[in-house]
């Protein structure tokens, strides 16, 4: 495949360098070499541009087919991921009806009225009829879009935190890893500064060891999540910019140094559950396959051969030379399976006694 496109994009860029070369050539002043396009021309440049209009709506709907993850609702994991997803639908299918349109128009134009020998274009020097047409239209559907997707954007973000009784958690963004700190038993976070850093203590998150909501906190680099229990995130980043990225949970929020920012939703699939969503198997197997296929590949990046399915913290801000592999796994259990991972976790002030 790799060898294709490089034949492909070789053919192109030669194309490219020889029109230029006649382009130059026709440029030159005070030379008789001129072209004239003949009909014969025009009427292949014109079936040229219908045949392109086919290649456009082949591709298209082959990246949607082969390439496009079209269920966008078979893998959303919060509550707020159907309507954010529903948000996305509608935005595609606006835009590839009028990608659709307009091409189909742009393409059909430049044929029907291709250049012929006595032969005139119809055309209007004013209309406002359509111009009226052409301007009413697109402003009434994007300021539909704009005002469905505010509608969107407040039901995420102006979530009532403090009636739902979130769980509070931290995620902590450094070079190149994560870090998870849990409230405790008081669901408090204790306070926090990178001054406060002392790698001595293995007190790695700035965390305020004399503050007594701080005593409980709880410190990972596994995120466990309870189904069906609000999360509020607190983010900070120790370094620059990165940005919490949770795709399945259509979470994203950037970690400022110097600032604390925050996201919260409620996750509504365990990982057990999306593991058995068929959707994610197809894709599990397609890795695994691949893994197979390439297996020294795989060996020499150290990873196993066998993938299973995990939901991931991801940074999506480049944030450095290693920010491929920034990521964290996120497990999504049942409150009893939560509550009995969280009770075997070591608690700050412990860690600063070992």
């Amino acid at each position: 495949m790799t060898t294709l496109l490089i034949f492909i994009i070789v053919i192109f860029v030669a194309i490219a360098i020889w029109q230029m070369v006649k382009i130059f050539d026709l440029a030159q002043v005070g030379t008789s070499n001129t072209e004239v396009a003949t009909d014969k021309d025009n009427k292949i440049n014109g079936y040229l541009m219908m045949g392109f209009l086919i290649f456009i709506y082949v591709m298209t709907i082959a990246c949607f087919v082969y390439l496009g993850d079209l269920p966008l609702m078979s893998n959303s994991a919060s509550e707020h991921g159907p309507g954010l997803d529903n948000l996305m639908v509608v935005s595609m299918i606006i835009i590839f009806f009028v990608q659709t349109v307009t091409q189909f128009l742009l393409h059909y134009f430049a044929y029907k009225y291709r250049g012929e020998k006595g032969k005139k274009a119809l055309f209007y020097a004013d209309n406002n009829t359509l111009e009226a047409v052409w301007t009413i239209i697109p402003v009434i559907v994007l300021a539909w879009l704009i005002i469905y997707g505010l509608f969107t954007w407040n039901d995420i973000m102006n979530i009532d935190v403090e009636d739902e009784d979130p769980m509070v958690v931290e995620l902590y963004a450094q070079q190149f890893n994560w870090k998870a700190r849990y409230g405790g038993d008081d669901n408090v976070l204790g306070q926090a500064n990178v001054r406060l850093i002392d790698l001595d203590k293995a007190n790695i998150l700035g965390v305020a060891e004399s503050d007594p909501n701080a005593q409980d906190d709880v410190i990972v680099t596994e995120l466990h999540l309870p189904v069906g229990r609000p999360v509020l995130f607190k983010m900070r980043s120790q370094d620059v910019l990165h940005s919490a990225y949770m795709p399945h949970f259509r979470a994203q929020m950037n970690c400022v140094p110097g600032m604390v920012t925050q996201f919260a939703f409620t996750p509504t699939v365990t990982t057990q559950e999306m593991r058995a969503n068929p959707d994610i198997q197809e894709k599990v197997k397609n890795i695994n396959e691949y893994r197979v296929e390439h297996r020294e590949e795989v060996e020499a990046r150290g990873q196993d051969l066998a993938y299973e399915f995990d939901y991931l913290l991801l940074c999506n801000k480049i944030c450095g030379k290693s920010h491929y592999n920034m990521q964290m796994k996120i497990i999504v259990e049942t409150q009893e399976e939560f509550d009995a991972w969280i009770a075997e976790q070591t608690t700050f002030a412990n860690s600063l006694n070992n």
